[in-house]
């Protein structure tokens, strides 16, 4: 693990949805769209300006180490939209009669289990960092946020999308952006960006199925499952197994990921693709996790787990450079097999 500098301000919702919904949506969809988007604008700005997050400290190796436990920290927002808040609950607190406040501090939990459980990794930067996150961020803030150092969730519209803090898969994405910082430090951008925009989705799925106990082939592998609400014309905001699929709305549109190379889409917008060109490797993790059966974090997890961590690795890798560090981690880690699955996964997407 090596410290990287701090990534822009990273959200669920891509800005592509918001931007339909100024396009499209009803007054009252604008005013919640126009109003997210200022705020994601307002917390990138604030992200910047905060420089990079404090380096890790490496925990002392020559002495056993207990088993690493989280220590979590809630805040309310109150609506307001100054971080962090008003602390409401602390580590080993009682729940609180507020959801959102308990939703948070689980799915937080859930996320330091499974990284801790599942890979031996102690917090985001893998160094006992605290959990800390903000619930009830501004009004009908549309959108949740790993910002370098806490998490930041809204409550929602109440039309299309609810409280963020219902996803666990979303809490896992989000912190696992932490995790990338602390790693790879891929470059929000373009390819680059698209990887750190799937890897989130790989762990934040991983994260859903170990909190369930699920094998692959039980998993949804969807992502926002639990964000959407009836007003929204789909299953989820992304479809990991069949990018493209996941929503097809009057309003926002339809789901605009691809699923192979052949389809890659080049823009602009969304910093070069980064939530849409994300399907690629979505699908190419979802088809190796498949094929190997049994618990995705298993095998399938371990590989891209340790391809993240492989010092060649680095801000500016593609998808085909991430491909070979994923090749690499299946032949150390298992065998021919499983690197043979790995490369038929990466060559059904047309990355290899």
């Amino acid at each position: 693990m090596s410290y990287r500098p701090a990534q822009p301000a990273q959200c669920i919702i891509p800005p592509y949805l918001l931007e339909a919904l100024v396009r499209n949506g009803t007054a009252e969809q604008r005013d919640w769209a126009l109003r997210t988007l200022s705020l994601d604008a307002s917390l990138r700005m604030a992200r910047v300006l905060s420089g990079p997050a404090r380096p890790p400290v490496a925990p002392g190796r020559l002495t056993a180490q207990p088993r690493p436990q989280p220590q979590r920290t809630i805040f309310d927002a109150q609506g307001n939209e100054t971080l962090p808040g008003r602390e409401v609950r602390a580590e080993g607190g009682s729940p609180s009669a507020d959801v959102a406040v308990n939703e948070a501090y689980d799915g937080l939990g859930d996320t330091f289990g499974c990284y801790r459980d599942a890979f031996g990794r102690d917090s985001i930067d893998d160094a006992g960092m605290p959990l800390r996150a903000t619930v009830h961020f501004g009004q009908a803030w549309d959108n949740a946020q790993w910002n370098g150092e806490a998490m930041v969730f809204g409550d929602g519209d109440g039309t299309l999308f609810g409280s963020f803090t219902a996803s666990i898969d979303v809490i896992g994405h989000e912190l696992t952006h932490g995790v990338t910082q602390y790693e790879a430090g891929l470059a929000y951008l373009d390819q680059s960006g698209a990887l750190n925009e799937s890897i989130s989705d790989c762990f934040g799925s991983l994260v859903k199925q170990f909190a369930l106990g699920q094998t692959a082939a039980q998993a949804d592998w969807l992502i926002g499952a639990d964000l959407v609400l009836p007003g929204f014309h789909g299953s989820a905001l992304r479809s990991m197994s069949a990018p493209g699929t996941a929503y097809d709305d009057p309003v926002l549109g339809k789901d605009p990921q691809p699923a192979t190379m052949r389809d890659y889409v080049s823009t602009a917008q969304d910093n070069g693709g980064v939530h849409i060109n994300s399907g690629i490797p979505n699908r190419a993790f979802c088809l190796v996790a498949t094929a190997l059966g049994g618990h995705s974090w298993e095998q399938a997890g371990t590989i891209w787990y340790d391809a993240l961590r492989d010092a060649r690795v680095g801000p500016n890798t593609r998808f085909a450079g991430f491909a070979q560090a994923t090749l690499r981690a299946a032949q150390h880690a298992y065998g021919d097999a499983a690197s043979a699955t790995v490369r038929s996964a990466w060559t059904d997407v047309g990355v290899l």
